[in-house]
């Protein structure tokens, strides 16, 4: 039986129905489906609608505030920190880069940390706000209130896999990097999970420290938890990594793990450059641009396409699904069909 394909439009307007079904205004409620929807756009179908049954419930709890407004815990133009006071963090991540954007291109960067936010759903979805004014883009987070890998040469899980960031121009398409700095995301690891099945590949380490791809063995008693990027052999370089992200999101905004707090969000860092502030945004965007030819045109692997850049599947999925319709994880209307229904809201036609 073939998929139902959806037009963006429609999944854009039906996800920010959800939220303003259940209290968010229909402002805010739009922001969240655009790029809630995006993720799915760029392929990213663990991060995008797929978040929203979550953020929902969360909503519905009086978790996520429907409403409210960031405190500015402090301003210095250039470098800000906000408390989000756990508000949608789609919400507060598109505001930070848009801010900050604006900020960069008056005065050569801008950087805005974010303590308490709500969980931010996919990073990459964001890069094209800064990227799109010809800026570049650091985006990274963590979740101080979950532990789930561990440290290079250990068993136990303490940080999240937190996820870097960064976007920018070229002559052609913009560079689009999104990556974790462990093997694997929470989302995937989840789905495999609820799906029965396994990961393709050993991201993870049992208590008896096994690499394994066996997601029960995060539930074990003591649990397992996820590898760093680079595994059992390279770990250092995704702990590294990881411990970076720490200190730019909870670090600079002064509330983290050392709190031990049990809600779930964020702890996010958002840095935006100005290229033109710097050696020109023409001979920026032609030295990237070089370089990206280049590897694209390196010799490749017999047997393979070759080298493609940060970004180059996500925009290819995006055009196509613009294009023909966005086919949607088979477990992402399902979930939210109970909601829809509870809020009142149709479900979206397909094409």
């Amino acid at each position: 039986m073939t998929q139902p394909r959806y037009t963006a439009a429609n999944l854009i307007d039906f996800t920010a129905s959800l939220f303003t079904a259940a209290g968010m205004p229909r402002d805010r409620a739009e922001v969240v489906g655009k790029y809630l929807v995006e993720g799915d756009l760029m392929g990213h179908d663990t991060h995008g609608m797929a978040q929203a049954p979550g953020y929902l419930n969360n909503l519905l709890e009086g978790k996520m505030p429907a409403a409210g407004e960031i405190d500015v815990i402090s301003d210095k133009t250039v470098a800000s920190v906000w408390d989000g006071q756990y508000l949608s963090g789609v919400w507060l991540t598109w505001k930070a880069v848009d801010e900050a954007s604006r900020r960069a291109k008056e005065h050569g960067l801008a950087a805005i940390s974010i303590r308490r936010s709500h969980h931010i759903a996919c990073l990459a979805a964001f890069l094209e706000i800064a990227t799109d004014q010809g800026l570049a883009v650091l985006l990274v987070c963590s979740d101080p209130s979950v532990k789930a890998v561990a440290p290079f040469g250990a068993t136990e899980p303490l940080f999240t896999p937190n996820p870097i960031a960064f976007g920018y121009p070229t002559s052609g398409d913009p560079v689009l990097i999104d990556i974790s700095a462990s093997g694997t995301t929470m989302g995937l690891a989840m789905r495999a999970k609820g799906e029965g099945g396994r990961l393709p590949g050993e991201w993870l380490i049992g208590a008896d420290g096994k690499a394994t791809d066996d997601p029960e063995a995060l539930f074990t008693d003591p649990p397992g938890a996820f590898l760093p990027l680079g595994g059992m052999d390279r770990g250092h370089k995704g702990f590294g990594l990881g411990l970076m992200a720490e200190a730019l999101t909870s670090g600079l905004n002064g509330f983290g793990r050392s709190q031990a707090p049990t809600q779930w969000g964020a702890s996010v860092y958002v840095q935006v450059i100005d290229p033109e502030a710097f050696g020109g945004r023409e001979a920026f965007e032609h030295e990237t641009g070089f370089l990206a030819e280049a590897c694209r045109a390196a010799r490749p692997i017999p047997g393979t396409t070759g080298a493609r850049m940060p970004g180059d599947g996500a925009l290819s999925r995006k055009r196509a699904a613009l294009a023909d319709g966005v086919l949607l994880h088979p477990s992402i209307l399902p979930s939210l069909t109970p909601l829809a229904e509870k809020l009142g809201v149709a479900l979206p036609e397909a094409q």
